[in-house]
């Protein structure tokens, strides 16, 4: 009985395995057609016998994709090394500073998660245009380089190190700084890992800020290149080049999930656990 239960589990894992993966592999396998076969096919074929990668050639041709590969790159670290730094001081502020309203305060911060991205945005843009930083990367960074639920969750992570730790430090005249990155960064580093990671992957997806903020090619994302590409490189038609271009973007964050998928899980399952 219990065989049978763990038969038809993965079965219906597999299935939804393939299911999930199923865009993927088209991705690929309309990237590696040519612009003739792939119009020529009234029926969709699901593998192709005389693949190439012209597509990949005409997807880094046509328009600078490179210049907005080694941008994204720029914003990526930028911006996360910038956010670890802001919300590690955050988190320890709230997490192990005793000072008057601190509860107060931070059930205030984490109030601010209720908040609409829209209306975010919106100011964000009126206060970026106002400091005149439009077109320019400290106006692409400075907006993404903090995270309430970041904080939160290193908070939590910060509040499993014992009391009587940080007491005993202070007692030896450690300072709250060098506790701070002796003692409790290194402890919590599978949940701070699993933070760059999880930013890494935002930074690199993100999509309507960019657009909003810049108007200059110069500055473009890769996920703004990709509508460049559409309305200004090969065509709206060349569905085989574009699929080139996506597959391209998008491989450097799988590979990314692959290499450290366990770490993000442990990461996030040992921030949300106390005790």
């Amino acid at each position: 009985m219990d065989q049978a239960k763990k038969t038809i589990t993965y079965f219906f894992l597999v299935l939804w395995a393939l299911i999930v993966l199923f865009p993927f592999y088209w991705m690929v396998l309309t990237s590696v057609k040519s612009y003739g076969a792939y119009n020529s096919e009234y029926i969709p074929k699901f593998f192709t016998l005389s693949p190439t990668m012209q597509n990949y050639v005409d997807a880094f041709t046509s328009v600078p994709l490179g210049r907005y590969f080694l941008n994204t790159i720029v914003f990526t670290a930028l911006t996360t090394a910038i956010m670890i730094v802001v919300i590690t001081l955050a988190a320890f502020a709230f997490a192990r500073l005793d000072f008057r309203g601190r509860n107060g305060a931070f059930v205030l911060f984490l109030s601010l998660m209720m908040i609409p991205n829209e209306l975010v945005i919106i100011t964000n843009f009126v206060t970026i245009t106002n400091l005149d930083m439009r077109n320019t990367f400290q106006g692409l960074i400075l907006p993404s380089v903090t995270s309430v639920f970041y904080i939160y969750l290193l908070k939590e992570n910060f509040e499993q190190v014992p009391d009587s730790l940080y007491k005993a430090a202070k007692v030896d005249g450690t300072s709250d700084m060098k506790y701070l990155l002796k003692v409790l960064v290194p402890m919590s580093k599978p949940t701070l890992i699993t933070v760059t990671i999880l930013k890494i992957i935002e930074c690199w997806n993100s999509y309507v800020w960019p657009r909003l903020i810049t108007d200059d090619e110069a500055y473009y994302l890769v996920s703004n290149g990709i509508q460049e590409i559409r309305e200004n490189g090969f065509g709206r038609e060349n569905i085989p080049a574009m699929m080139a271009a996506v597959v391209a973007i998008s491989l450097p964050l799988i590979v990314l999930f692959l290499l450290f998928h366990k770490k993000i899980m442990a990461g996030v399952s040992r921030g949300g656990t106390k005790g």
